[in-house]
């Protein structure tokens, strides 16, 4: 991704890229498959590399039909998982593996087709409450698995809030989805069934508003404020927020949204936190976050104005010792070039992140 923003940038070249793409082996399309790994994960480089070009047309078109069928193989699970009462599982709903990163890869692609719709109507049914072990409600998007150690069945398990594999995923996405004009049945009663256990989890204080990553039946973690992180952070949960609140026409959200990312922004107890430069867990999410926050807000300028206290930060943060994206150095650069050419609206390529 970071060749192809460099080809149309002129500071790179297309064959550059096409080598890259050319060099892949071959690509995973069974359960592990989503919008970070395997043919999903090709679909969505491939569409940024075409553009509104015939280029690639034939391996688009392949990849298409591979994805249309993982996706409803996902779906048939799920929503057998759902009708059997049992608890969910990151690896079914979230942005990086689940379904809510397949529908940020069709919202792209096919964003009229019918398996976009399908996975919208699988999120509403997700925020509908299922009964707990005692018999009373829990939200839909209850994971019965450990929020650290995903492989850990645990007795009482946990509802996650982050973007990366919370409900704000869902939530960006049907933001987003109708902010495009595809909708649903119970599409809004879904974003405010989310919204308004966002704001029962809220911590508001003398630091400001944020929310804790994660609640289980009988705590919240962490009630201190956490790292300003894209995927688990402030940030990334006021960006969803604000994307809803546009959605639904909600201008009270819309300004809470964006002023607990100022609070976070003035607050270096939670800016020190983020040492590294990379997208996930690091400084340059936080960049492209406040970039996606100040094009939507009533006054962009107070978010554009932390950009350069923010540059200082990020060049003085440890580099990545990997070239991936989320959090190798990819993924870092391109974050930085976006402060460099000021172009945060023009470029796309976040939109795998569920910031546009």
């Amino acid at each position: 991704m970071l060749h192809i923003e460099h080809a149309r940038q002129s500071r790179g070249s297309w064959q550059a890229v096409h080598r890259r793409l050319a060099a892949v082996g071959p690509l995973i399309d069974g359960d592990q498959a989503g919008l970070f790994l395997g043919a999903p994960a090709m679909a969505y480089v491939l569409h940024l590399t075409a553009a509104d070009s015939n280029q690639y047309a034939g391996a688009l078109n392949a990849l298409d039909r591979i994805v249309t069928t993982h996706t409803r193989s996902r779906l048939d699970a799920a929503h057998t998982r759902i009708d059997q009462g049992r608890p969910t599982s990151f690896a079914e709903y979230d942005l990086l593996r689940g379904l809510t990163g397949l529908g940020a890869l069709l919202l792209r692609r096919t964003p009229d087709g019918p398996e976009l719709k399908s996975v919208l109507e699988y999120l509403v049914r997700l925020t509908e409450p299922l009964p707990g072990p005692d018999g009373r409600p829990r939200p839909g998007w209850w994971a019965g698995h450990s929020p650290v150690n995903l492989g850990t069945p645990t007795p009482d398990g946990h509802a996650n809030a982050g973007l990366a594999h919370g409900i704000t995923g869902p939530l960006a996405l049907l933001a987003l989805a109708h902010l495009r004009g595809t909708t649903v049945h119970g599409h809004q009663e879904a974003m405010l069934r989310i919204c308004r256990w966002l704001d029962e989890i809220r911590v508001d204080d003398h630091r400001g508003t944020r929310w804790p990553r994660w609640t289980t039946d009988t705590t919240s973690s962490p009630m201190h404020p956490a790292a300003p992180s894209w995927c688990y952070g402030t940030p990334g949960l006021t960006r969803a927020q604000q994307l809803a609140a546009l959605a639904l026409g909600d201008t009270d959200r819309k300004r809470m949204a964006e002023r607990a990312l100022l609070d976070c922004l003035a607050d270096p107890l939670q800016l020190d936190q983020l040492t590294g430069r990379g997208l996930c867990h690091g400084i340059g999410g936080l960049i492209r976050v406040v970039q996606r926050i100040a094009q939507d807000a009533d006054e962009p300028a107070a978010f554009t104005s932390f950009l350069p206290h923010l540059t200082e930060r990020f060049l003085a943060a440890e580099t990545p010792t990997e070239a991936g994206f989320l959090e190798g150095t990819s993924g870092a650069a391109l974050a930085f070039q976006s402060i460099e050419t000021d172009e945060a609206p023009a470029r796309d390529w976040d939109a795998c992140l569920l910031l546009a």
